[in-house]
C-alpha cells in the first residue's frame, strides 16, 4: 500500500473506524479469564458452545441487581439494555473499577472501541494495577494495530500471570508481525495457563495452515471443546487476508459461517472481501444479512452505501486492463489514467519477466470516504491506494487538495504490488513488497518518489530504524506514530541498496525465494549470500553516508530557513539569496511549503533575474516539488524565455499531480500545437472540455483545430459543429468550417 507523509493521521482514523468489525476473537474466552462475576457460569456454557447459555443469560437479565442484569442483557446481545444497566451498576459503586472494565468489554463487543478505552482508562485511574483493565486496553489497541497493545498485555500479565487471554493477545500480535515462532511460543504459554484457550489454539492452527500444513491437531481440539466455534476459522481468515492471501481468507470465512451461521463479524468480512474482488451480488447478500440482523458497524453500513454508489462509475476495458472512473470525472481523467496504466503494465511485464493471467483493474474514487471503505482494516494503511489481488483501489486526485499526492506514482506503486504478489502467491513479507513499490516510484522518474522528511531524519539520527529481519513490525504494529511512514522510507532505501549492490536480478531471485515459501532470513542468506545481521551492518553505514549532510546539518538548516522566511517577508531579497543559497543544498529534498527553492525564485524575480529564478524552480521540480501553482509558474517563465518544450514538461508534471486545471490544459494544448505535436494537443483540449469549461465554443474549436492538424478531419468537423452550436456567430469556427467542408 501507498503511504504518504501528510496522511498518517487520516490512516490511523480509518483503521480506528474499522475496529470491531474483523477481530471479534475476544468474544468467547474462558470464564476464568473474565474475572469473578454473575456471568461466570453462563460464560462457561458459551465457551463450550452449549445452547443452555441462552437460558442462563435470560435468567441473569431478569435480575434486580443492575450488574447481573447488564451481564445477562449483554450475553443476549441486547446492547442498548446492557448499556443502561451497566451505567446504573457503575453509578451504585463508582469506585469499583471492575464494573467499568466489564462495561468496556461490552463496548468492545459492540465495535465501540473509543468508549471502551475511556472506561478502561477510568478503571486504571481507580487502580493502576488493575490487570483486567490493562487487558482491556491491550485488546482495544490491538484492534487498531497499535504497538502499545503488547505493553499493556505484558503489564496485565505482570499484575496477574494467570491471564491466558493476555498471552493470546501477544500471540496474535506476534503473528501479525510475521513472527510465527514467537506467536507459537506465546500461544503455548496461554495453553499452559488454560488448556481450553481457544484463541491460542486458533493461532497455532493458523501458523500451521499458513505453512501449508493441515492444522487438524488444533482444529480437532477446538471443536471438541466447542463444536460451534466458528471464530477459529475467522481468526485464521484474518491472518490470510492481512497477508493478502485473499482467496484462502475468503474460503476460511465461509468455513467459519458453516460452523456458526450467526457469526456476523465473519459474514461482514466475507462480504467486504467478496466486494473487493467484484463479486458484488454475493457481497451485498452477506452485508444485508448482517444489517438486517442488527450487526451494523461502520464497515457494514459504509460498504452497503459504497455498493449503491457503483452505478455512478464508468468502466473501460482493454485486453489487459479494466479502469473504473466516476462519471463526473471520467472524461477528464480517463486519457491520463489509461495511458499510465498501459505504460506500467508494459514496463512491469518486461521488468519482472512475468505476464498476468488476466486484466488488472484500477478503481478511482473521487470521494475519499468511499476509498476508505474499500480499504478498511488493512494494517499500515497509507490512505492513497491499496491492492487486492489484481484490483487496485485509489483516491482520485480531484478529491484531494491540489498537490496533496502524486496519483501516477500511487498507481505505479500499487501495480508493482499486483505483479509481485501474483508472482509469489502473496507470500512476500510486507517490507519487501512495500520497499520495492517505493523504489519503483523513483525508478520510473526520479522526481516521483517520496522525499526524506524530518521524520526520517530524526529516525536515522536516533538510530531508530529496524533491522531487516524485524522490519515488517514497523508497518503493522508501529511503536511510535511516525513509524509506518519511516518504514516505507526504509523499505525503499533497502531495495535501492540491494539493487545498487546486487542488481535487479537479485530482486527477481528474492521474489522466487518468497514464492518458494522461504522467509526473510532464508531469502537474504540464499540470494544475497549474507546473514540479516551482516546485511544490516552494510546497509546502515551506506544509508548514513548518503544522508549524513542532511542529518548532521538539519538543526542548523531549520534555524536558517526561518531566517530566510523572515527576510522574504521583509523583502530583503539580497539576504534571501545569500542565506538561501548557503543552506539549500544541506536539505535539498525539502520541497514542501516554504521551500528554499521557492524563496530563492521569489528573490531572483524581485531582482528581475528570471534565468536564476527558472533555475531554482527547476531544482524544485527535479526534487519532487508538487505544488501545482509553483510548477505552473515555472512553465510560464520557461515559455516566456522561449523554451516551450520545457514549459510543456512542467505542465505534464502538473497533470500527474492535479489534472483538474482548465487553464493549464489550455496553455499546454497551445504549446503542443506550436511544437508540432497535435496528438498531444488533442488530449489537452479534450481535457479542457472534460474539466467542464464555460467556454464551450472556444474549447470545441481548439479541439477541432488540433484534430485538423492531425488530419482527423471527420472528427474535426464534428467539433466545429459543436462549437457553432454553442456560439453560432463564432467566427474562428465558421472559418474552420469552410476549410473542412467539401468543395
Amino acid at each position: 500500500m501507498k503511504a504518504k507523509h501528510s496522511l498518517l493521521i487520516a490512516a490511523l482514523v480509518l483503521i480506528v473506524l474499522y475496529v470491531g468489525d474483523e477481530q471479534r476473537w475476544f468474544r468467547q474466552v474462558p470464564a476464568s479469564a473474565q474475572g469473578p462475576g454473575p456471568q461466570v457460569e453462563c460464560e462457561k456454557l458459551r465457551h463450550h458452545g452449549d445452547p443452555a447459555a441462552t437460558a442462563c443469560y435470560q435468567r441473569l437479565s431478569r435480575s434486580n441487581d443492575p450488574l447481573t442484569k447488564a451481564e445477562g442483557l449483554w450475553g443476549l446481545r441486547d446492547y442498548d439494555g446492557a448499556n443502561l444497566a451497566f451505567r446504573a451498576a457503575v453509578k451504585l459503586t463508582p469506585k469499583d473499577g471492575s464494573r467499568r472494565v466489564r462495561w468496556g468489554r461490552m463496548y468492545l463487543d459492540h465495535w465501540q472501541v473509543g468508549d471502551a478505552q475511556d472506561l478502561f482508562k477510568e478503571a486504571l485511574d481507580l487502580n493502576e494495577n488493575d490487570a483486567q483493565a490493562m487487558l482491556g486496553m491491550a485488546l482495544a489497541l490491538s484492534e487498531s494495530f497499535d504497538g502499545e497493545a503488547v505493553k499493556f498485555a505484558e503489564r496485565a500479565l505482570k499484575a496477574d500471570p494467570t491471564l491466558a487471554e493476555a498471552r493470546e493477545v501477544i500471540a496474535r500480535i506476534r503473528l501479525e508481525d510475521n513472527n510465527p515462532e514467537k506467536a507459537v511460543e506465546e500461544a503455548k504459554q496461554a495453553l499452559q495457563i488454560s488448556p481450553e484457550a481457544l484463541q491460542a489454539m486458533a493461532i497455532l492452527a493458523t501458523v500451521e495452515m499458513m505453512d501449508e500444513k493441515p492444522a487438524t491437531e488444533w482444529t480437532d481440539k477446538i471443536f471438541k471443546i466447542n463444536p460451534t466455534y466458528g471464530e477459529a476459522y475467522e481468526t485464521m481468515a484474518h491472518f490470510f487476508v492481512i497477508n493478502r492471501r485473499y482467496d484462502e481468507g475468503i474460503a476460511l470465512y465461509r468455513k467459519a459461517l458453516d460452523v456458526k451461521p450467526t457469526l456476523w463479524s465473519a459474514r461482514a468480512e466475507l462480504g467486504v472481501n467478496l466486494m473487493r474482488f467484484g463479486k458484488e451480488d454475493e457481497a451485498r447478500q452477506n452485508l444485508e444479512a448482517c444489517y438486517t440482523n442488527g450487526y451494523k458497524p461502520p464497515l457494514v453500513v459504509n460498504s452497503l452505501t459504497l455498493l449503491d454508489s457503483y452505478k455512478n462509475f464508468e468502466t473501460y476495458t482493454t485486453p489487459t486492463t479494466i479502469l473504473k472512473v466516476h462519471k463526473k470525472e471520467a472524461a477528464l481523467l480517463r486519457p491520463y489514467f489509461q495511458a499510465e496504466l498501459d505504460r506500467a503494465v508494459a514496463t512491469y511485464e518486461k521488468k519482472y519477466k512475468f505476464k498476468l493471467d488476466g486484466p488488472v483493474q484500477v478503481e478511482v474514487y473521487p470521494d475519499h470516504e468511499d476509498f476508505a471503505v474499500r480499504t478498511m482494516g488493512m494494517p499500515g494503511l497509507g490512505a492513497l491506494g491499496v491492492t487486492f489481488g489484481k484490483v487496485v483501489a485509489m483516491d482520485s486526485p480531484n478529491g484531494r487538495k491540489p498537490g496533496d499526492f502524486h496519483w501516477a506514482a500511487t498507481m505505479w506503486h500499487e501495480l508493482s504490488h499486483v505483479y509481485v504478489l501474483t508472482m509469489t502467491d502473496s507470500r512476500t513479507p510486507r517490507w519487501f513488497t512495500e520497499g520495492l513499490a517505493v523504489y519503483e516510484e523513483t525508478a520510473i522518474s526520479p522526481d516521483w518518489g517520496d522525499r526524506m522528511t524530518p521524520r526520517e531524519i530524526k529516525a536515522i539520527k536516533e538510530k531508530a530504524l529496524l533491522p531487516i529481519a524485524d522490519l515488517d513490525r514497523g508497518y503493522i504494529h508501529p511503536s511510535y506514530p511516525e513509524q509506518v511512514i519511516v518504514s516505507y522510507y526504509q523499505g525503499g532505501r533497502v531495495l535501492t541498496y540491494i539493487i545498487e549492490k546486487w542488481g535487479f536480478d537479485a530482486v527477481l531471485g528474492m521474489i522466487q525465494g518468497f514464492k518458494e515459501k522461504k522467509d526473510t532470513v532464508q531469502v537474504i542468506k540464499e540470494v544475497l549470500k549474507v546473514t540479516p545481521e551482516e546485511f544490516d551492518a552494510q546497509f546502515f553505514p551506506w544509508l548514513e553516508a548518503q544522508t549524513k549532510k542532511t542529518v548532521d546539518g538539519f538543526n542548523d538548516w531549520t534555524k536558517q530557513v526561518k531566517i530566510v522566511n523572515e527576510n522574504a517577508k521583509n523583502k530583503d531579497w539580497t539576504a534571501v539569496i545569500t542565506e538561501g543559497t548557503a543552506i539549500r543544498d544541506i536539505y535539498p529534498d525539502y520541497v514542501e511549503a516554504g521551500s528554499v527553492y521557492e524563496f530563492l525564485a521569489q528573490a531572483y524575480l524581485a531582482k528581475e533575474d528570471k534565468t536564476n529564478a527558472i533555475a531554482q524552480l527547476e531544482g524544485y521540480a527535479a526534487h519532487g516539488g508538487r505544488n501545482p501553482t509553483t510548477l505552473k509558474q515555472l512553465a510560464d517563465l520557461q515559455a516566456a524565455a522561449g523554451n516551450k518544450r520545457a514549459a510543456a514538461a512542467a505542465i505534464e508534471k502538473v497533470n500527474l499531480i492535479f489534472p483538474k486545471d482548465e487553464t493549464a490544459h489550455q496553455k499546454l494544448g497551445g504549446w503542443y500545437m506550436d511544437l508540432g505535436n497535435p496528438l498531444a494537443a488533442i488530449r489537452e483540449f479534450g481535457a479542457v472540455l472534460g474539466s467542464g469549461t464555460i467556454d464551450q465554443a472556444g474549447a470545441h474549436y481548439n479541439l477541432a483545430n488540433a484534430l485538423h492538424a492531425a488530419k482527423q478531419n471527420d472528427k474535426a468537423l464534428e467539433e466545429v459543429y459543436l462549437s457553432l452550436e454553442a456560439a453560432p456567430a463564432y467566427k474562428p469556427a465558421q472559418k474552420l468550417l469552410l476549410e473542412l467542408s467539401p468543395q
